[in-house]
């Protein structure tokens, strides 16, 4: 049996679907299910989301953009997180994660799910990790049960695609004490320090068959984390992070037995003439699965200006096999973003899958271009509106001389119309 016929869930989505979905990609109906059955491409939907888009992850479908919301300790404004929300949607970005970390969290994701019909993903053990941070408590003392037990609700309750840190493995974490900048993810450490305090393995690791009975059931869609990311240039492709997708990879294989679809999520910081490497062989060590890639940043020094930084390596990742692409905005390790901030980290990961998708050829992502530069010729401002990413912003800014045909910059020394 393959995939799609060991989980009921996605083949009604399938039935459901496949015929708009192969549509909206220009793909056959039939290298979509080729390519589900095989684990290189997920569709993300979770049928008790009600009103959820069907969104399909892997190329030679269209390159996804994801935008990362959610509270924390220091900003809990839930009103805030849901007018992120909906700029994200406005902006184009084809799904979103809830990272909230304070406040009540089931509200939080509930309200997110009811308002929404883009995929939403979470970070489960954030929740689980909550009670014991807010008392104080070294979160080292959670119970492994009840870990499983929050995946399980939050599948229940409609989530459509989880960050679960199954390849944080003891002998991993060690490796990464050499690094400059150590363990950069929030769920890598929480499990890091749960396994020193326990001497025990990572539970989502050894109760993996647990996570697989409840996603199959949902559909959920299994990210499985880069909790060993390298959270600095100088850390990229140590052996810390290459044991930890080397067991992604075999997690894939068995999610892919047990009827489970499965993303793997990539690096972090990667300078620039690495990324083709890392890219190709977090893909090859994977099985080719959907590759979900947090930029990678190509410098350490973008502070303020880390989303051009994360665009950057994502044109090149979209090149060497990245499927989706989480954004990165202005305010990325200096504060929580903000409305505005949220709009440009995806308008600036919409550029880069662009970038990507031309270079490789895709046809949607050509054709749009040449539109666009046929536009220009033509001095044609609507269509030049109409075919960018973002079509608001030209409009915009094309509004204080809207009553000249050139620019402003050229005026009557418009080279278009010079020759």
């Amino acid at each position: 049996m393959d995939i799609i016929s060991r989980n009921r869930a996605l083949a009604g989505l399938l039935d459901a679907h496949l015929k708009t979905l192969a549509a909206s990609e220009a793909l056959p109906e039939a290298q979509i299910l080729d390519a589900i059955r095989a684990g290189r491409m997920v569709l993300l939907a979770n049928p008790g989301h009600t009103g959820v888009r069907p969104t399909l992850i892997g190329q030679p479908a269209r390159v996804k953009i994801n935008a990362n919301i959610g509270t924390s300790k220091l900003l809990n404004r839930p009103d805030l997180e849901k007018a992120k929300l909906a700029e994200a949607e406005r902006a184009g970005a084809d799904a979103v994660m809830d990272l909230s970390t304070a406040g009540d969290l089931d509200a939080i994701r509930l309200d997110m799910l009811a308002s929404c019909p883009l995929p939403l993903g979470t970070v489960p053990i954030y929740a689980a990790a909550q009670e014991r941070i807010d008392a104080g408590l070294d979160p080292a003392g959670m119970d492994a049960d009840a870990v499983i037990e929050e995946i399980a609700k939050q599948a229940k309750q409609g989530v459509d695609f989880m960050t679960v840190h199954c390849g944080v493995t003891r002998q991993a974490v060690e490796l990464a004490q050499a690094r400059v900048c150590g363990v950069v993810s929030r769920g890598g450490a929480l499990l890091g320090r749960w396994m020193r305090e326990n001497g025990r393995e990572n539970p989502l690791l050894t109760r993996f068959d647990d996570i697989l009975d409840i996603s199959r059931e949902h559909n959920l869609t299994l990210s499985l984390g880069d909790g060993l990311r390298p959270g600095a240039g100088a850390d990229a492709g140590d052996a810390a992070q290459w044991e930890e997708v080397a067991v992604l990879g075999q997690l894939q294989a068995r999610a892919l037995k047990a009827g489970v679809q499965v993303m793997i999520e990539g690096p972090g910081h990667v300078p620039l003439h690495l990324v083709a490497g890392q890219m190709q062989m977090c893909k090859r060590l994977t099985n080719n699965a959907p590759l979900y890639v947090l930029g990678p940043l190509v410098t350490d020094s973008a502070a303020g200006y880390d989303h051009i930084a994360g665009a950057i390596g994502g044109a090149m990742g979209v090149m060497h096999g990245v499927d989706f692409l989480c954004y990165l905005t202005p305010a990325e390790h200096l504060t929580l973003p903000c409305v505005d901030d949220v709009r440009q980290g995806v308008m600036a990961s919409r550029v880069a899958a662009q970038a990507g998708e031309v270079a490789l050829g895709r046809p949607l992502a050509v054709a749009r271009d040449l539109a666009m530069s046929k536009a220009r010729k033509a001095l044609d401002w609507d269509g030049m509106a109409q075919y960018a990413l973002d079509p608001e912003t030209v409009r915009a800014r094309r509004k204080e001389h809207a009553h000249e045909k050139e620019c402003a910059m050229c005026g009557k020394y418009c080279a278009m119309k010079m020759l």
